[in-house]
């Protein structure tokens, strides 16, 4: 198989049919099914007559426009293995990405930060020559062979090279029903860029794969004006992180005709915000749960919505479990470390050159998502936190996600962190973070009267902004470095 053939399929029956449409406030970059396919093969053609060869790895340093999607899945479809990395990442940083993965070529923009690294550097610009080239086959793999490589930070704050199969696209056939009631008629609208693992997965291969559209926002466009390009677009699924949902709340817009619901992901949906866009639209958000080494297992949907609370059900064809201490799957409501069987197609390969890192995350059969959850009665799955975000009041393990959901209720809070904070030697406390006009006072009674005394935070820092990791996920090590400078500022300046 080749997964890159399996996303474009679909198109071939609706080759008229727009595939991709990139919206600005005043036009649209439009792509049709047949448009997209000559693109990526034809710039699987570009990238072998560039000297690249199947197996080869291409790090991709591209920015937020059409020729990231077209660029990596015309590598997958040559065997090539594309690298996708965030534009924001500095010289350091792709540097030790480079030397990870030891790429052949690096494809990238004028203006994006390049490695410190040998491999010949192959100018974006030649991206318009190559889809006009005479298509490439599909190079025909094993379900199992290495497809592509994406990085996560990784407990240790260390990137890791993360190896895909490609067999990875047929675990996300999964989600169609199991979270996004995706059918080839739908406009799924998503607001992330286009480097983002969310956005290649939900916002583009997932529609191509059924012959559907996928619009995605152009640079520039505001979370705020958002709903003002998807009714002008017919947009009848919007996905977006929970903060972008956030901010499209706050401007001034009504629903529109077509819209059937919205998906989130990449951080825990605040119970309130779901209330909140439930209340404007008339249309629930759907959130799952996934990670870079397994697409997303856990996730409501418009056929079994998640019960408030929850992060939903096990997606058909998922395995998961709750698994103890001991490695044995945990007894309903009983706490443990939410697990995914071994045998998930979704699940990566490995860490690349990191045989014992990837070695520890995996419990006999049973990959660890470093995630504690407990199985509700009525078989949603409760996220209660990382296992390394976990904090700790006086002996007891407190979950951030459930002091944050008892703060959220509090008007004009904005957005809200909990965390552990080290304050002495062996001696925390748990902080809370939030970024609105609400008052220390409201947030205090509201703690007060939503969660027991050792749960409640002991101090409350008012932050401008909460920080984020560049896929828009709470940085609670950000915010505990952030603390630890700040009293040690203090400290310093209150001595003789």
């Amino acid at each position: 198989m080749n997964l890159a053939e399996h996303v474009l399929s679909a198109g071939l029956a609706t080759p008229d049919r727009l595939a991709m449409s990139v919206l600005g406030l005043s036009r649209a970059d439009r792509w049709s099914h047949a448009r997209l396919r000559q693109a990526v093969l034809g710039t699987a053609t570009g990238l072998l007559q560039s000297g690249l060869v199947p197996g080869d790895r291409l790090l991709m340093r591209l920015g937020n426009d059409p020729g990231f999607p077209v660029t990596y899945l015309g590598a997958i479809a040559a065997g090539i293995v594309p690298v996708p990395t965030s534009p924001m990442l500095t010289a350091p940083e792709i540097t030790r990405i480079a030397a990870a993965i030891r790429p052949a070529m690096v494809i990238a923009a004028p203006d994006l930060t390049l490695p410190d690294h040998p491999a010949p550097v192959l100018p974006a610009a030649r991206l318009a020559d190559f889809a006009a080239l005479p298509p490439a086959g599909f190079a025909q793999r094993d379900p199992g062979d290495l497809a592509y490589i994406v990085f996560t930070s990784g407990t240790s704050g260390q990137p890791r090279a993360v190896c895909h199969a490609h067999r990875a696209i047929l675990a996300r056939r999964m989600m169609f029903q199991g979270w996004y009631g995706l059918t080839a008629q739908d406009r799924l609208l998503h607001a992330g860029a286009f480097n983002w693992t969310f956005t290649l997965g939900t916002g583009l291969m997932d529609p191509w794969t059924l012959g559907a559209t996928a619009l995605i926002p152009a640079q520039g466009v505001a979370p705020e004006q958002i709903p003002l390009i998807a009714s002008r677009h017919g947009a009848t699924i919007l996905a977006a992180a929970p903060g972008v949902f956030r901010r499209m709340l706050r401007a001034d817009w009504k629903p529109w005709a077509g819209l059937r619901h919205g998906l989130t992901a990449g951080e825990r949906l605040d119970p309130g915000l779901r209330r909140a866009w439930q209340a404007r639209t008339g249309t629930d958000l759907h959130e799952a749960m996934g990670m870079s080494e397994c697409s997303t297992f856990l996730s409501g949907s418009p056929t079994r919505p998640a019960p408030e609370g929850t992060a939903g059900f096990p997606q058909p064809g998922r395995r998961i479990a709750i698994l103890d201490d001991s490695g044995a799957e945990a007894p309903p409501g009983a706490t443990g470390i939410l697990a995914v069987h071994r045998s998930d197609p979704g699940l990566f390969l490995g860490y690349l050159d990191q045989p014992e890192e990837t070695a520890v995350r995996f419990r006999g059969d049973w990959f660890l998502t470093g995630d504690l959850a407990e199985v509700a009665p009525d078989g949603a799955i409760r996220i209660l936190g990382r296992d390394d975000d976990m904090m700790n009041a006086g002996g007891f393990r407190v979950a951030p996600g459930e002091v944050e959901d008892a703060l959220a209720q509090v008007s004009g809070i904005g957005e809200v962190a909990a965390a552990e904070l080290p304050v002495g030697p062996g001696s925390s406390i748990i902080a809370a973070f939030w970024t609105g006009p609400a008052d220390e006072a409201r947030l205090r009674e509201a703690a007060s009267s939503g969660l027991a005394r050792y749960k409640q935070p002991r101090e409350y820092i008012h932050l401008p902004a909460l920080p984020r990791t560049p896929t828009g996920k709470i940085n609670r090590r950000a915010l505990r470095d952030l603390h630890s400078r700040t009293r040690h500022d203090t400290h310093s300046k209150d001595q003789p």
